[in-house]
């Protein structure tokens, strides 16, 4: 079966929120098994932990929510395909693979805005830099720095 994207072309991103919080919650990977002396042996279970976040989308047209409502529905057979969507993570924007957790809350009208919808998605990985970046400790803690370094002192080709 091909991959399937969310319409970013058609639809807007879930929001981000200018107050509270926007966050993922990662399943632990640990198995922990208590022994008798009060202590525990703990150990990986596994090395892919999937990730969940919830989002809200806010959608400023009728037609917006219509789409959406029948893309979950036939595209993601109610929610139950993987798909490709753009999120904010500590990484950037990026395409991750998500599903929807559950069916979405929603529609509800927020006049005069337009219709929201929110829901949690769980993400395929945890969204962290492969274990090769670690030699560079320097590119990843003071990347900003290089990156406004960069954008300032090197013409634009």
């Amino acid at each position: 079966m091909p991959d399937i994207y969310y319409p970013h072309d058609y639809l807007p991103a879930p929001l981000l929120p200018t107050s509270g919080e926007y966050g993922f919650k990662p399943v632990s990977p640990l198995l922990r098994s208590p022994l008798t002396s009060g202590r525990a042996r703990q150990r990986r279970a596994f090395t892919s932990a999937p990730t969940q976040t919830s989002v809200k989308w806010l959608f400023k047209k009728d037609g917006q929510a219509q789409y959406f409502e029948a893309w979950f529905k036939h595209v993601l057979s109610d929610g139950v395909a993987w798909f490709y969507m753009k999120l904010k993570t500590p990484l950037g924007v990026e395409l991750y693979k998500c599903r929807f957790t559950d069916i979405y809350d929603g529609p509800y009208f927020l006049a005069p805005r337009g219709w929201q919808f929110s829901a949690t998605l769980e993400l395929w990985e945890r969204p962290v830099l492969p274990a090769e970046s670690l030699e560079f400790p320097d590119y990843i803690v003071n990347g900003d720095i290089i990156d406004i370094a960069a954008n300032r002192e090197w013409p634009q080709s």
